[in-house]
């Protein structure tokens, strides 16, 4: 099967092929069918986003109450998937991706809502996201690019944020009472 889990629970790879020829390529970015077997679940997709990001750009990491599909077809980004769930048994973990149009990259992955994502753009990059529902501020989260706990090695100690991105509470300041937090 082309859908495939990862340590994080809800953090899933999809590895479909792409057929070239002289035309060109053709790849689909998602099966409905698929997904929901790995799932366990009917997947529910009711809003497409698109952003492009110059290079340089780090977005998130962000919280939000949805299921999102997410698909890097132009440009390349590190994306990071954080596990901040406080009762998950991979709170705290996190997982990094290479993602992007190249030969060998990944450029798909779900990303089940609780979970916090990042990305940072090497190229100027464009990046898709469907997710489950549709966009209400209310219940979006963050947790600190930076933050020492979930210490990602960006390829960039300096990117270029955003002023909501550049004041996201750590995982210390958010959970205070958990018992990682209170080890470090």
């Amino acid at each position: 099967m082309p859908v495939h889990r990862t340590a994080i629970e809800g953090l899933l790879v999809l590895t479909w092929d792409t057929v070239n020829d002289e035309r060109g390529y053709f790849k689909h970015t998602y099966q409905h069918g698929e997904l929901a077997q790995a799932l366990g679940r009917e997947p529910r997709l009711r809003q497409g986003n698109h952003s492009r990001s110059r290079a340089r750009v780090l977005r998130g990491f962000h919280i939000e109450p949805w299921d999102k599909l997410i698909y890097v077809p132009r440009g390349l980004a590190t994306c990071v998937v954080a596990d901040v769930r406080p009762m998950s048994a991979t709170f705290g973990h996190t997982v990094r991706f290479l993602l992007g149009d190249s030969p060998g990259r990944l450029d798909r992955v779900f990303i089940h809502r609780g979970l916090a994502n990042a990305f940072y753009c090497h190229t100027e990059t464009d990046y898709l996201n469907d997710v489950s529902e549709e966009y209400d501020p209310s219940g979006r989260g963050g947790v600190a690019w930076n933050d020492p706990h979930l210490n990602v090695p960006w390829p960039d100690a300096d990117p270029v944020l955003s002023e909501a991105d550049r004041c996201q509470p750590t995982l210390k300041a958010l959970f205070p009472q958990h018992p990682l937090m209170a080890r470090g």
